[in-house]
């Protein structure tokens, strides 16, 4: 079974009063090139990160990020009661000792003193978190995997659907490659008779006639080229990545088309040709999207 290299895989995990997302683009490469914009929580597990990833997309250029969205409340900056009662408290007795009036405005006096408004940012990750995370990693990674899939099903009928018009245009020279025989040999000879006085050896001609034939016949060609199109179908069918192996069968069909091709002395032959050229060059253009 084919995967396309191309896919999309997104999660959104609720932990307390955070959500945790994580989003995974998949993109053509030749080998595995990942990138990760990680949020500074789960930086210390980046290792982990990329394990997971390369043991499940193996190829691709993989753009990986995670992030935590805040609710509101967890995000607002807490006000520290103990330091404003001591505050509030030292102002009394301050106020009674001296005689000064105590403030009319009491949070307003409060809240501009030092350390009444302090925010932790320093954040621990705990296993419990780590696994919510790791968990929203694996079904991110499972989701783009199944994009794979699905995008490879189609690559698939379109490689199947090539490939029968390759099958079937190798069947159409097949009319002309039997008539040229006595298109060749009647031109030889009226070449021949055109040169005034000309004695030949018809036994010799004939033995001639036969090894340019030879030169020219093309059912090897035709019986690689049709063993190519089985073992490209039969690979479409592994279950291991099998993107670059399906490129190196490609290019060995190109090799028997272009050689059937410089044999065939025939227009029609030629167009044939042509477009079997044309049909396998969509097949190594798609080749490039398969894992």
């Amino acid at each position: 079974m084919i995967q396309s290299m191309t896919g999309y895989g997104k999660t959104v995990v609720a932990y307390k009063e955070k959500k945790i997302n994580v989003e995974i683009k998949s993109l053509n490469s030749k080998s595995l090139d990942i990138s990760t914009r990680i949020a500074p929580l789960y930086r210390e597990k980046e290792i982990d990160i990329r394990q997971q990833l390369s043991k499940a997309l193996n190829r691709g250029k993989i753009d990986f990020s995670i992030w935590i969205e805040k609710e509101l409340s967890a995000d607002m900056t807490p006000i520290n009661a103990a330091v404003v009662e001591s505050y509030s408290s030292q102002i009394k007795q301050i106020a009674a000792s001296t005689g000064l009036p105590e403030p009319t405005d009491w949070f307003q006096t409060l809240l501009q003193l030092p350390d009444v408004t302090t925010k932790n940012d320093i954040e621990i990750l705990d296993d419990e978190e780590w696994n919510v995370a790791l968990s929203a990693i694996e079904e991110a990674i499972q989701n783009l995997v199944d994009f794979r899939i699905q995008e490879g099903n189609a690559l698939r009928k379109k490689f199947i659907e090539k490939l029968d018009n390759i099958e079937n245009l190798m069947k159409s020279i097949e009319p002309y490659e039997k008539s040229r025989v006595e298109k060749i040999r009647a031109r030889i000879i009226e070449g021949l008779s055109q040169i005034p006085d000309v004695e030949y050896d018809k036994n010799r001609l004939e033995q001639e006639l036969i090894y340019y034939i030879e030169k020219l016949d093309i059912s090897e060609e035709k019986q690689r080229l049709t063993n190519h199109l089985k073992y490209f179908r039969e690979t479409m069918e592994e279950d291991l990545p099998n993107g670059k192996k399906l490129g190196f069968i490609a290019q060995e069909m190109g090799r028997e088309i272009n050689t059937t091709g410089s044999k065939s002395n025939q227009a029609e032959m030629q167009n044939i040709v042509v477009k079997m050229k044309d049909e396998l060059e969509q097949i190594k253009e798609q080749v490039l999207n398969v894992m």
